[in-house]
């Protein structure tokens, strides 16, 4: 009984642990990530409302600056921040299959088929990493998966995101 248990609740702290966000990242193999210390963040294609715009922003920079990175006007780095939004449907269909009718499962019977959509909007935030003295994209990390629709969720999720996408940096080399 206790090996149950316990198969029971491992399986449920790794169920928990999951991100329900999908992050990626890239990044310059001939970049030196040891090199930058400062940081301007640069938001002319963030197009959020207010409210969200310092939510990403005060993450951000606290992400940045758990990095050991710093604020300055002569910056190593210019971090560019963009976020989106795309519309998605879910599709749900369930089969007849499995129904009971006249006589039990595998007797007389009608089955129906049952379709079900819904339709929200999934958000993305995409932060760059740019060297200033090149020009050049030196870091790149996205998310996504922000329930755009909901301001409880967007308020839970914006911070949420951020610390994943900032996890992956610096990147490690392999």
């Amino acid at each position: 009984m206790r090996k149950y248990i316990f198969i029971l609740l491992v399986a449920t702290l790794g169920l928990t642990s999951c991100s329900p966000f999908q992050v990626r990242s890239d990044y310059a193999e001939t970049a030196n990530f040891t090199s930058y210390k400062t940081y301007k963040i640069r938001i002319d294609d963030l197009k959020l409302n207010d409210i969200d715009k310092d939510r990403v922003l005060n993450e951000l920079s606290r992400q940045l600056q758990s990095k050991g990175l710093t604020s300055g006007e002569n910056p190593d780095l210019i971090v560019n921040v963009k976020a989106n939004h795309k519309k998605v449907t879910d599709i749900t269909n369930s089969s007849p299959y499995g129904m009971y009718g006249w006589g039990g499962p595998f007797g007389w019977g009608i089955g129906m088929s049952r379709t079900w959509t819904s339709n929200y909007n999934e958000g993305a935030i995409i932060v760059d990493l740019v060297d200033a003295r090149s020009q050049k994209l030196v870091w790149q990390g996205i998310g996504s998966g922000i329930s755009v629709d909901s301001p409880k969720a967007k308020q839970r999720q914006i911070p949420e995101i951020m610390a994943e996408i900032m996890k992956n940096y610096p990147p490690q080399r392999k």
